[in-house]
């Protein structure tokens, strides 16, 4: 009977030291997921929710986010307007979950340059604001690291902004 009693509690040791291994190997690799994730992939799971994000230059932006990609987000607000923000503008957002799906293919070859095409092609009237200050007007090229705005009259030419100055642009 000693013996029976001695394998019964090697076999209760063995499966809580099989018990233990595991919980660590989950723990393990949930650490290492959440370490792997961007702002851009919880920004994302925020797709048709709202979303308050604080902006490097202060600017408060909330809204619906409409679509996301690494590089940029876009947001949707009460007054219908549409405000693209970079991604690396962002300082601060809430609420974000936990969850954060993978981009897929195609999102995570989307630049912030196509998202500008696209508003380019519109002819969507545009507030560019950067840190330096505000450019309203028509964006008229798409350049790899910039962007011109065509001001609205009397200004006389177009102004050329850095990509990297870009904080939103804002649809009027």
């Amino acid at each position: 009977m000693r013996w029976e009693a001695l394998f019964e509690d090697l076999q209760a040791q063995l499966e809580a030291a099989e018990r233990a291994e595991d919980d660590e190997l989950v723990a393990e690799l949930t650490e290492a997921e959440m370490g792997g994730t961007t702002l851009a992939d919880r920004l994302r799971a925020r797709l048709g929710a709202d979303v308050r994000l604080r902006l490097r230059s202060g600017i408060d932006v909330t809204g619906t986010v409409l679509d996301a990609a690494p590089q940029w987000l876009l947001v949707g607000d009460p007054q219908e307007r549409r405000h693209l923000v970079p991604t690396e503008a962002v300082q601060a957002a809430w609420p974000l979950g936990p969850v954060a799906p993978e981009a897929g293919t195609v999102e995570k070859h989307l630049r912030i340059t196509h998202a500008l095409r696209a508003l380019a092609r519109e002819g969507a009237r545009v507030r560019v604001r950067c840190d330096a200050g505000d450019y309203t007007g028509w964006l008229t090229r798409v350049g790899a690291d910039h962007v011109d705005v065509r001001p609205e009259p009397p200004a006389p030419a177009t102004v050329t902004v850095a990509l990297a100055a870009v904080v939103l642009v804002s649809t009027l």
